[in-house]
């Protein structure tokens, strides 16, 4: 019998079960940039997931122990606190993504210990002076406020100060890839600590308003975050050598604010509507809305996972001059940010209305406002963390100003359509300014940079 002019056709063997777990223990060990960001941002999104279910669960408890009217207060209330305390530090938590990588790449390390422990004070200070400057305003707009948020209000000026260098230590953390440093105290640790705090509460008797949530967010807010300082100290006295200290405080602010007023505006864009709706609508229709947004923002998890992973690797490549690193690692960023997201969102409206049941009957009147809300979560998935790329590469003035244009599209829409239309309003206003944003994130990082932004594209420098 002749034998076969072309031989036998090559083909690859059976993959074994031992040969599977070769090769994922292959793909775990690899320590390429491009993996190390991956993991940390797997693990960020998995913090945020958990983070998620958990403050699903907290807050379909609390609307049931606190009744719809006190749970729209301390949604309100805790709304603010989000704002400004993530304001609180003036930028510092992000600018540690830029000084930290560049003190380091530099060998800068009288520079790197002034920074790691003169940014947690220097945001203390900020953060309580923006506290004090509160309590004032407060005090000066009483005669115009509902009186049953007054107190409140008030309780949510104590928090600032904390807020502050929790953003720091997070900002810190992450600059050294250590993700569950930077997420675990705040979204998991916090939450699950108000929900077993307000449980207990409840099951005693006691009363289950808006005062006793917020005193309960105090008590959890301080011992977390004085908790996680000191095993983030105890860290870096282990990657960091001890020596001299030199404080450049002058030099973090500087590239510290223009990061804030982008910082700013976002943050705006990102409440505008509920604090709107606020003083347009009952507290009931609050928390309804707050609900339908609360459960589609899951979908930002996966912009938030890829920013806080990538972020100081933008810095450390712009720093290094490596310019086609660059822009192949934030092409892969787009991926990683658009078709998550894209599932996320598609599972999340599935089964929205099911979930939203979860918080009460009335609470499925804010399904139609998800599927509002996706179109511009998609429009901002689309471009990737290109405001943090832009960010760290020095051009914060135009994303200062899309983000200015992109806040004041949607207080006007919603000052215009909430009265008509209610929280559907709002959530047209919202989306709308998301869409904007996106296109002209999009337009600027073309042009500037030359980089391809969209999902589709393949990010590479434009000839």
């Amino acid at each position: 019998m002749s034998s076969s002019s072309t031989g036998p056709v090559a083909s690859s063997p059976p993959l074994t079960p031992a040969g599977a777990f070769a090769r994922i223990k292959a793909i775990l060990a690899e320590r390429s940039d491009s993996r190390i960001a991956q993991l940390m941002a797997g693990k960020v999104f998995l913090v945020r997931v958990v983070n998620a279910v958990l403050a699903l669960l907290s807050q379909v408890l609390l609307a049931r122990w606190m009744g719809s009217f006190e749970f729209g207060i301390y949604i309100y209330v805790w709304t603010w606190v989000l704002m400004i305390g993530a304001l609180s530090d003036m930028g510092l938590s992000s600018a540690a993504r830029r000084f930290i990588p560049e003190y380091t790449e530099l060998k800068a390390f009288d520079r790197l210990r002034g920074f790691l422990s003169g940014s947690c004070w220097l945001a203390f200070a900020i953060a309580t002076a923006i506290a004090a400057a509160g309590v004032v305003g407060v005090f000066f707009v009483t005669p115009w406020l509902d009186h049953f948020v007054v107190i409140p209000l008030y309780m949510a000026c104590v928090m600032i100060p904390i807020y502050g260098v929790a953003q720091v230590a997070s900002g810190i953390a992450s600059s050294y890839d250590w993700p569950n440093l930077a997420f675990l105290p705040f979204y998991i640790i916090r939450t699950s600590a108000i929900i077993v705090l307000m449980g207990a509460a409840w099951l005693v008797g006691a009363p289950t308003d808006a005062i006793t949530a917020l005193i309960i967010s105090i008590l959890t807010i301080y011992g977390i975050t004085i908790g996680q300082m000191l095993v983030l100290n105890r860290r870096l006295r282990t990657k960091v050598p001890s020596g001299p200290k030199t404080y450049e405080v002058k030099t973090w602010l500087a590239t510290s604010l223009p990061i804030f007023v982008v910082e700013g505006f976002y943050l705006l864009l990102t409440y505008v509507d509920i604090l709107t709706l606020e003083h347009f609508r009952s507290p009931d229709e609050v928390a309804v809305y707050y609900a339908g947004a609360r459960l589609l923002a899951i979908v930002a998890f996966v912009y938030f996972a890829i920013a806080g992973a990538t972020t100081h690797k933008f810095s450390e490549y712009h720093v290094a001059g490596d310019k086609a690193r660059l822009a192949s690692f934030f092409s892969e960023t787009i991926r990683w940010t658009f078709w998550p997201s894209l599932a996320v969102c598609a599972a999340i409206l599935a089964f929205g209305k099911p979930l939203l049941h979860l918080f009460g009957a009335n609470f499925q009147d804010g399904y139609p406002v998800m599927f509002i809300l996706s179109i511009g979560m998609l429009a901002r998935a689309a471009v990737g963390p290109a405001e943090r790329l832009l960010n760290m590469l020095g051009d914060r003035k135009k994303c200062a100003a899309v983000y200015a244009g992109a806040f004041a599209i949607n207080l006007v829409l919603c000052i215009v359509m909430i009265p008509p239309l209610g929280i559907e309003g709002a959530g047209i206003a919202t989306s709308a300014a998301l869409v904007v944003e996106s296109i002209f994130l999009y337009v600027i990082a073309r042009r500037r940079l030359g980089l391809r932004v969209l999902g589709a594209a393949n990010g590479q420098p434009d000839v």
